[in-house]
């Protein structure tokens, strides 16, 4: 027998807040967390900008500290947004749930990048018998499930997924089906990254990825005719996927139910997505029809992919057009969580599911910032600059990562 599956807790580290709490109250009020970016002035850089999380501290999260001593940033963001996820749900290894029966699918479209090139360094300069024993278990990608799955005895099944900008979707998605199918009573799912450094950002830069703007307010503009490229940022986002079952015998809170997913691939380019769109309107009818959304009864929010740059937002403007249709794509409530973020790669879905989760919880849009000029190509209802309510029932978050990898989420209300 299928399982419902809901979500009981959430955590997230981004540019606009260290916790849950503070990101979203940041996103409903549409502050910018994208900054001049620090501790990188050596470099010369030829993007000046980025979305870096900021005052971390350590402390404020329940943390296995020899792990934390021995992890990469990246890891590091992952099990302190898992700690407060964990926390947030009230789920204890052994006490409400059997720890073969609880999972973890957290991905990294890069891992560790701060130790793979400080390790370089190493090798280069001291050689071979120099480079730390902890080189590899602290910069494969993997590590950030492994290490969750260490600190709260979580023995049942485990798959980080990678497929870059959608790897946090992804995640969610494979999470979702894992339970419903019975592999599972819960799965710490999500994505975490830490890639603001200089080879991340000269990799971009050099391909034109990056938005070159130096004024951090106008460098990030999802759907804006005037849009450069999109802001490379950092964080995690972790969610709790609960049976429906084991949630109600513990008597947990609801954010919201998983009741989709679609997953495809454009097969087009390495880097730019499929320009009609099609494969991508796959994923998103996908997640929709196992949804049973009715485009007469609900009310549809979507948190886009919207990077910023001017391949992505045309094509996935069109995706949600075909997927659609071109009167429920112009009644649908869009916005790009990015133009304040700017974009976490393989955390940035996990944490716009989060945020598609608190829109159905509390009745509230977040916007898209800076969407001063919108392109005529762009021309869906994308929540221009100011938050707004709305009564959503439905609500996706579409992911498109660097290979063609496309996902979609769907989650809806929950009704206490």
């Amino acid at each position: 027998m299928e399982q419902r599956v809901v979500i009981t807790g959430l955590g997230a580290i981004t540019p606009v807040g260290n916790h849950v709490e503070d990101t979203w109250k940041n996103l409903v009020e549409g502050n910018c967390g994208i900054d001049f970016i620090k501790g990188l002035d050596e470099y010369n850089l030829p993007v000046k900008v980025a979305g870096q999380v900021k005052n971390f501290d350590q402390s404020e999260y329940e943390l296995n500290a020899g792990l934390a001593r021995r992890s990469d940033k990246f890891c590091v963001y992952a099990m302190a947004a898992a700690s407060d996820a964990m926390k947030d749900s009230g789920l204890v290894s052994g006490e409400n749930i059997a720890p073969e029966r609880l999972g973890v699918y957290i991905g990294s479209g890069i891992g560790g990048m701060d130790t793979f090139v400080n390790q370089t360094k190493v090798l280069l300069e001291e050689g071979v018998g120099r480079i730390s024993p902890f080189f590899v278990p602290m910069m494969i990608s993997n590590i950030a499930s492994g290490n969750v799955a260490i600190s709260h005895n979580a023995q049942g099944v485990c798959l980080p997924v990678v497929t870059a900008c959608a790897t946090g979707t992804h995640a969610a998605g494979e999470a979702y089906r894992a339970i419903k199918h019975g592999y599972a009573d819960a799965i710490i799912t999500g994505g975490a990254e830490a890639s603001v450094h200089p080879l991340a950002i000269g990799g971009f830069a050099n391909s034109r990825a990056l938005s070159r703007e130096e004024d951090p307010l106008k460098a990030s503009l999802p759907f804006n005719v005037n849009r450069k490229g999109f802001v490379i940022a950092e964080g995690a986002g972790v969610m709790i996927f609960e049976s429906l079952e084991n949630a109600l015998k513990r008597g947990a809170h609801i954010y919201a139910e998983v009741v989709g997913y679609g997953n495809s691939c454009d097969a087009h380019h390495y880097t730019a997505p499929r320009p009609d769109g099609i494969p991508a309107s796959r994923a998103i009818k996908q997640s929709l029809a196992e949804a049973g959304f009715d485009a007469e009864k609900d009310t549809l929010y979507i948190n886009a992919h919207g990077t910023g740059t001017p391949l992505n937002d045309v094509s996935e403007t069109t995706a949600i057009k075909l997927a659609l249709g071109e009167e429920t794509a112009h009644k649908a409530i869009i916005s790009s969580s990015k133009s304040m973020t700017g974009h976490m790669l393989g955390a940035t879905g996990a944490v716009e599911l989060i945020v598609a989760a608190l829109t159905l919880k509390n009745g509230i849009v977040t916007p898209t910032i800076g969407l001063d000029e919108q392109d005529p190509e762009c021309d869906l209802d994308y929540t221009p600059n100011v938050a707004r309510k709305a009564d959503v029932t439905v609500a996706i978050s579409n992911s498109l990562g660097f290979g063609g990898h496309n996902s979609c989420v769907a989650l809806r209300k929950w009704n206490d």
